[in-house]
């Protein structure tokens, strides 16, 4: 199987490439595993929290549900940036990074990310059963949203924020539902603001760096005040909805352990916003695994809390 032309940038049907137009290196299995963008799948991370913090991780069935659900996550992720890099083909083009994907280098043809795409979001489905039909419904409306996304959303502003934020959201049930472990009102709060803090600093780096050469149209229609208007009020909110969440079915001597997780969660959080503000928070997982400080925050959290959990 070879690879397709490239897509015109003006019609975004498939016709040879323009001159002009960058290639990326490698073939059609190379650009297509490019494509998926498994450095994204960090992000699925989030569907371990719920059963985390819950306790039962430890227990063989509830974890092989926990790593369904994210390879279910990983699949569905996947299959959405397939459509979307096909379906933005001519703003990538015009983008001084985005311009070297597969799809609007001419690596993969927008037909193959088309298809691709359908493939890898219906195995993702398919394989959700497995864990029950709450996964499904979970990973369904995923899928919908980012469908929606891709269609509509990413063009509204501040509903583009939500939208992404609602992605997140939507992991970290994805791990609940596929073990059945309850969720309380602080951990969705938690989770939602946490969302929407990243996807605002990654608007206002996205922004920062883009300089004259805006091509996302929301941003054009953002400004650097009001995105760091909505960091501040979800930050100050999110630091309090976790001290909440940590005091709130906690006692005993694990309610010292989830106290003191609050430092290195609020340092976390102060640290990633500093991250922003210098202009390194456009791809938050590369800006996260590249901070020692975030890390090492990260570390003494879940060491935190899974000694709270499991030891105490």
């Amino acid at each position: 199987m070879t690879d397709g032309p490239a897509s015109d940038p003006r019609s975004g049907a498939d016709t040879l490439p323009t001159p002009g137009t960058p290639t990326a290196p490698g073939g059609l299995v190379a650009g297509l595993v490019r494509l998926a963008r498994p450095k994204q799948w960090l992000k699925n991370i989030l569907v371990f929290v719920a059963p985390g913090a819950a306790g039962v991780l430890l227990q063989p069935e509830q974890l092989l549900r926990t790593l369904l659900a994210f390879v279910v996550f990983c699949l569905a992720a996947s299959g959405t940036y397939y459509i979307n890099d096909a379906r933005d083909v001519a703003a990538d083009r015009l983008h001084a990074r985005k311009r070297f994907r597969p799809v609007a280098s001419g690596q993969v043809s927008t037909t193959v990310a088309y298809v691709g795409g359908v493939v890898l979001l219906v195995l993702s489905m398919a394989l959700s059963l497995l864990a029950g039909w709450q996964l499904l419904v979970v990973v369904a409306s995923y899928i919908a949203l980012t469908t929606a996304y891709s269609l509509w959303l990413k063009h509204e502003p501040v509903v583009d924020l939500v939208g992404v934020a609602a992605g997140f959201v939507l992991r970290a049930l994805a791990g609940a539902m596929a073990t059945q472990v309850p969720v309380s009102s602080w951990f969705l709060i938690v989770a939602s603001l946490g969302s929407l803090f990243m996807v605002a600093g990654k608007r206002e780096a996205e922004l920062r760096n883009a300089g004259d050469e805006v091509t996302r149209s929301t941003l054009q229609r953002y400004s650097m005040q009001f995105l760091g208007y909505i960091q501040a009020a979800s930050t100050g909110a999110l630091l309090v909805s976790y001290c909440m969440w940590a005091f709130e079915a906690h006692s005993g001597g694990d309610r010292l352990l989830f106290g003191l997780s609050i430092v290195p969660f609020a340092v976390g959080v102060l640290r990633y916003a500093m991250l922003v503000d210098i202009g390194r928070g456009e791809e938050p997982e590369d800006a996260v695994l590249a901070d020692r400080v975030l890390l090492f925050c990260g570390v003494l959290l879940a060491v935190l809390l899974g000694i709270g959990v499991y030891v105490s």
